[in-house]
């Protein structure tokens, strides 16, 4: 069996609940989602009618740090819970910014769909020397960690940029995020640099607002990927000790904004919080 077609077959067994990645491209105008997802997507958005921009704008968030780890030097990325493929994915924000085309990039998943259509993208749009697609789970850090080196694209004994971005609202503190957290940094190598960000409960405007951020968390129980929201204290431990870039924890459109970036104006309505640290 060919890895394309084993990707086509794990694609058409992973559809008896939405996922959280299909429901992201859905809401961003991707193809690579069902009906099922569709049908979740709408009902969440009758409760959150702003969140196909809070994830646009953890979409941009993506794309402007990747630009930003570049620029400050970073050659190779882990994108962890890389979701399904879409415009400006990390390889593809990272070759614009280097034309010599000399950033790698291992992208982990541990969705078998999510998998399965970077497979596809890879196989079909990507430097197989240079971009990997693999299968791991972020809160089984060393085997993940394990997988990456395996994958033949990234030397841990060289900096890196960790990339988890719009996941940890889908780790529960039961599940002890900040755990594998930690021992990732104990494997990065010195001038590594990790981007977080997760959506946010903090400061609802009103009462209804509020009540509205909970019932999406309770909708997401019935998903692939049980959520919770979480404050910027409750969020700035998963840095623990590493150095925040400028300009710090903030909500995402305040991370350098660009002439893109929706919420510019007003960043703490767009309900996502980010930043980048980096390791002494």
């Amino acid at each position: 069996m060919t890895d394309r077609d084993k990707a086509l077959r794990d694609i058409e067994g992973s559809l008896d609940r939405p996922s959280a990645a299909r429901v992201y491209d859905y809401f961003l105008g991707g193809t690579m989602n069902y009906a099922i997802d569709r049908a979740f997507a709408q009902k969440v958005r009758a409760v959150v009618p702003l969140l196909p921009d809070y994830m646009r704008t953890s979409r941009q968030f993506l794309r402007r740090t990747v630009r930003r780890c570049v620029e400050l030097g970073v050659r190779q990325f882990v994108d962890v819970g890389s979701g399904l493929p879409t415009a400006g994915n990390v390889h593809e924000v990272a070759d614009e910014v280097r034309p010599e085309h000399d950033v790698r990039v291992v992208y982990v998943d541990n969705e078998p769909i999510a998998l399965a259509h970077s497979t596809l993208l890879l196989a079909e749009s990507a430097d197989p020397l240079r971009h990997k697609a693999i299968a791991a789970d972020f809160l089984r850090p060393a085997e993940m960690w394990e997988r990456v080196a395996e994958a033949g694209v990234i030397d841990l004994g060289q900096p890196l940029a960790l990339v988890v971005n719009a996941v940890l609202h889908f780790i529960r503190d039961s599940d002890r995020p900040e755990a594998a957290l930690d021992h990732c940094r104990a494997v990065l190598a010195p001038g590594s640099l990790i981007v977080l960000s997760q959506m946010t409960n903090e400061n609802p405007r009103t009462e209804q607002e509020r009540d509205n951020l909970a019932a999406l968390v309770a909708y997401y129980d019935g998903t692939t990927n049980p959520a919770q929201l979480r404050t910027r204290e409750e969020f700035a431990r998963f840095f623990d000790g590493w150095e925040l870039l400028s300009p710090g924890l903030v909500y995402a459109p305040a991370w350098y904004p660009d002439e893109t970036t929706v919420f510019a104006d007003a960043p703490s309505e767009s309900r996502v919080i980010g930043g980048v640290a980096r390791k002494p």
